[in-house]
């Protein structure tokens, strides 16, 4: 029997199966490295080389290519969408100013027992002034029937919390008149019809941008659903399975993939949107990616010298945020909101460090429960605990404070955290002429996601 990797695999049950290096147990994957000796790619820090290497991997690596042609494009703009940092230069290093969870983490555990108390307060008080009241819209649509009572092509990856989440999104932009309500084609020339076979006419959406669009499944709903025409997916990342080869098989649909990052996409100078309406739509816009879209499409960057022939425009959106643990401040879309409220840069950190306790274990159960009035009660609790140990807990590390949490406390905190954030976007919307519409909602359950913020918005030309 072939030699293997010794390094054993808990969820495969088994051996890894790659075959080890010379006199190592272990494969090139699982080799120990020294930290020392290893550093990130320039280009793709995805993955890392050993330093001596560097020279020669610069000529050889797989995303060089890529990058080279990405960089000629006309669409591509270094960090366009990226935001700026208090006082930056347009064109400072992106990457710099990245703040991981680990130091958010050590930048909270570092405060004082007191300066945190009073930050938990004023979350919980800004919250119940600004951010109590975010409907409940979970809208499933005839439309998608096909999709969530399973009759979709078997060869397609289907999961059911999945197309829920999809449906509901579709669902919500029909209510929201960014849809049409039918979206089926019933005449012979294939163009669409009301329930009264009458031509609909000034409300068609026949293109649509999907931001973070991974596999595309979100599109081929739509595609299947309500007929668009042309597509234009938006994704950093390569895929298998992705939805692509169904929705080429469909001959009125015209789909373009960019592999491009948000941050970088002019939207205004990608050719097959010049003069055109479109909706843009993203299921999984972690953290600051949701600021990078709005960004890109609601773009600050325009003079008002660009003709409108030449310009594409927005006519719907929704965004259903998520990972706000990843938000940066840099690229957060609404600082002047953060500054009002008396925070800064440090409370931001933390704010957004507070949303994974919303996310950090299995709460479904117990918050689907959950209403506004329990929801008050838990956090009445929670100040009536914080009063009585205070003196006791001033004693304590921020860390020991954490720790003795409870965990249904930690997760409301974490989903006040991240109302206030997506509250903070909302109020950007609003303030942009050219959408008149705009509302936060929640839009599936949270057994089905905690995930659950829809952000809508449309423009001021009837959909």
């Amino acid at each position: 029997m072939a030699k293997h990797c010794e390094l054993w695999l808990p969820k495969k049950k088994r051996f890894c199966a790659n075959p080890p290096l010379a006199d190592s147990q272990f494969c090139g994957n699982h080799t120990q490295r020294s930290d020392s000796k290893w550093i990130l790619c320039p280009i793709d820090p995805s993955h890392s080389v050993l330093e001596e290497n560097l020279e020669s991997h610069l000529n050889r690596c797989p995303l060089l290519k890529q990058t080279q042609s990405l960089t000629s494009q006309p669409f591509y703009q270094r960090s366009i969408n990226g935001g700026r940092e208090d006082g930056e230069e347009e064109n400072a290093a992106r990457k710099d100013s990245i703040f991981t969870s680990e130091m958010k983490r050590n930048a909270v555990y570092a405060m004082s027992a007191t300066k945190f108390l009073e930050l938990i307060a004023k979350i919980k008080s800004v919250h119940s002034s600004i951010c109590s009241k975010i409907p409940e819209s979970y809208k499933i649509p005839e439309a998608c029937s096909i999709w969530t009572k399973t009759q979709v092509d078997k060869k397609v990856p289907y999961q059911e919390k999945h197309a829920l989440q999809q449906a509901s999104i579709l669902g919500n932009l029909e209510e929201f008149g960014v849809l049409k309500k039918s979206g089926l084609i019933c005449n012979a020339t294939g163009e669409q019809c009301d329930s009264n076979g009458e031509l609909v006419k000034g409300r068609d959406i026949s293109t649509v941008v999907e931001f973070g669009a991974g596999r595309g499944y979100l599109t081929q709903m739509l595609a299947d659903c309500y007929g668009i025409k042309k597509v234009l997916l938006v994704e950093r990342k390569s895929y298998k399975l992705k939805a692509d080869r169904s929705l080429r098989q469909k001959e009125s649909l015209v789909l373009e993939r960019l592999r491009i990052d948000i941050e970088d996409l002019n939207l205004n100078a990608v050719e097959s949107l010049l003069g055109v309406g479109y909706m843009a739509i993203g299921k999984h816009l972690c953290g600051p990616a949701t600021d990078m879209t709005l960004r890109c499409c609601i773009n600050e960057h325009c003079d008002g010298h660009t003709s409108e022939a030449a310009t594409s425009y927005l006519r719907g959106l929704a965004i259903a945020t998520c990972c706000h643990h990843l938000c940066q401040w840099k690229s957060y879309i609404n600082k002047k909101y953060i500054n009002d409220m008396g925070w800064g840069k440090e409370d931001f950190n933390a704010i957004t460090w507070f949303t994974s306790w919303a996310v950090d274990a299995d709460h479904g159960s117990e918050l689907s429960a959950v209403d506004s009035s329990a929801q008050f009660e838990i956090v009445m609790r929670s100040e009536k605990k914080e009063v009585v140990c205070m003196e006791s807990e001033l004693v304590s590390g921020v860390e020991d404070i954490v720790r003795n949490m409870e965990a249904i406390d930690r997760a409301v905190l974490g989903f006040m955290c991240k109302d206030i954030i997506d509250i903070g976007r909302l109020m950007w919307v609003k303030q942009q002429q050219q959408l008149v519409q705009s509302e936060l909602v929640k839009y599936v359950p949270l057994c089905v996601s905690p995930e659950n913020r829809l952000l809508l918005a449309s423009h001021s030309i009837s959909l």
